[in-house]
């Protein structure tokens, strides 16, 4: 079979911009609290709060992205993420007040759940099982590229005044604008139509993916997974069928978060603070975070579709339950090596348990209820950064630096889970993977 290896990466990259803008607005406050705490008056409580609004909007984005996604197709779903995205930047950027500004970063939040949901979704269902992983790692790689430009723009307008924040978040709406327009042009699952009996449809776009014995064998393929398939409901999701691919799903979600990692990308000045870093020194050590992220998640993606699944998110736990125990007598040293070890966790979780999870979440579940699933263990998995964001700031007034060693303990049970519970799912077609599900 031959593949138009250009095509499908197109259509991949700019399904992933969702992902540039989840990025955009994961970051952006990180470079705006200094200045929102000034302008706002924010205490430890409000501070978690304004941070972890995003994760309350992008719940209930996913909810609605689920539904969308089954009945209009993948593509609207992305169209109506964009202009979320591009609305919220402005709202975001004019708030004069605090509240306003919470139910902006709220609203934000909404798009943001949408595209962490439906971005690597259509990447799975597009792109042939050779190349799966590396093009919903593509996904995680623009998450990140977001995060790195983000940095960057907030680093370059530190010394702008009161309302460098104000700017910060404005200038959203360009790369909101982008994925409006990419989006537009992109072409609806193959496995969608399918579903909807546009059989015709689906076929003419399985054959720029690939040739005609790919798009025959996938139509038979797909044709033969959605046989006796009703529409799927959420509580389906948690039949005794569907329930072991449930569980990994929400316990890999709820781990990349809980494992502690986001705190560093979004309290990084504040971390850098708490040792003595000047207001300089603290959004330019985001910059080298950003940096070390995105060579990292470059690297997973070289590896994720030969290493395996599995083998990286071990790696992943292991090595960060190791770096938090040294952080932490970093930190109570005040030493200022610790923003190389702060790295190596970034570069740990780069590397294995920030794509690799997106990758499993959206291969593991069935065709029937693969929206449903995904949506479920997206929800958990904003749920989990709420609290993670929200709880880090008193946390970290409470214990400082021995507030790692709670998420040591995570990583290390995380450890466990994936040693037993997750299976390799690296070259093995969605419907190979679902059959392998049915006979177990």
């Amino acid at each position: 079979m031959k593949f138009n290896n250009k095509y499908i990466l197109r259509i991949s990259f700019i399904s992933a911009l969702g992902g540039y803008l989840f990025g955009f607005d994961f970051a952006v406050i990180s470079g705006a609290l200094p200045f929102l705490q000034k302008q706002f008056m924010l205490d430890a409580y409000w501070e978690g709060f304004a941070t972890g609004s995003l994760a309350l909007g992008a719940m209930l984005g996913c909810l609605f992205a689920g539904r969308i996604a089954d009945k209009y197709g993948r593509r609207s779903g992305l169209l109506i993420a964009a202009a979320v995205f591009a609305v919220s930047s402005l709202l975001m950027a004019f708030s004069p007040a605090r509240n306003i500004f919470i139910c902006a970063r709220f609203a934000a939040g909404i798009g943001v759940g949408m595209a962490s949901m439906l971005s690597p979704m259509y990447i799975a269902e597009i792109a042939p099982a050779h190349v799966r992983g590396r093009m919903v790692a593509i996904n995680q790689l623009t998450v990140v590229i977001g995060i790195l430009i983000t940095n960057l723009v907030n680093y370059t307008l530190r010394n702008t005044g009161e309302n460098a924040w104000r700017w910060m978040f404005g200038l959203g709406v360009i790369p909101s604008g982008l994925f409006l327009l990419g989006a537009y042009f992109l072409p609806e699952s193959p496995r969608w139509l399918l579903k909807e009996n546009k059989e015709g449809k689906a076929k003419t776009i399985l054959t720029k993916i690939g040739d005609d014995v790919y798009a025959s064998e996938s139509i038979n393929k797909i044709k033969k997974s959605l046989q006796g398939i009703t529409k799927a409901n959420y509580s389906e999701v948690f039949s005794k069928m569907f329930l072991p691919a449930t569980i990994v799903g929400i316990g890999l979600a709820v781990f990349q978060q809980w494992c502690g990692s986001n705190v560093i990308f979004n309290y990084a000045p504040k971390i850098f603070a708490s040792i003595g870093a000047s207001q300089d020194n603290q959004l330019l050590q985001t910059v080298f975070i950003g940096g070390i992220n995105l060579v990292f998640t470059i690297l997973a993606m070289l590896l994720v579709d030969k290493a395996g699944r599995k083998p990286l998110m071990l790696i992943g736990a292991g090595g960060l339950t190791i770096l938090y125990i040294v952080i932490v007598q970093l930190l109570a040293t005040n030493s200022s090596s610790v923003s190389w070890f702060l790295m190596a966790a970034i570069g740990t979780y780069a590397m294995s348990l920030a794509p690799v999870t997106w990758v499993l979440i959206a291969e593991i579940f069935p065709t029937k209820i693969r929206s449903a699933a995904i949506s479920i263990a997206t929800i958990f998995l904003w749920a989990a950064y709420f609290l993670l964001v929200f709880t880090f700031p008193p946390l970290f007034e409470k214990f400082k630096d021995g507030t790692f060693y709670i998420y040591a303990a995570i990583c290390a049970l995380g450890f466990v889970f994936v040693l037993f519970k997750v299976k390799e799912t690296k070259g093995k077609s969605l419907e190979d993977l679902e059959e392998n599900l049915m006979r177990h």
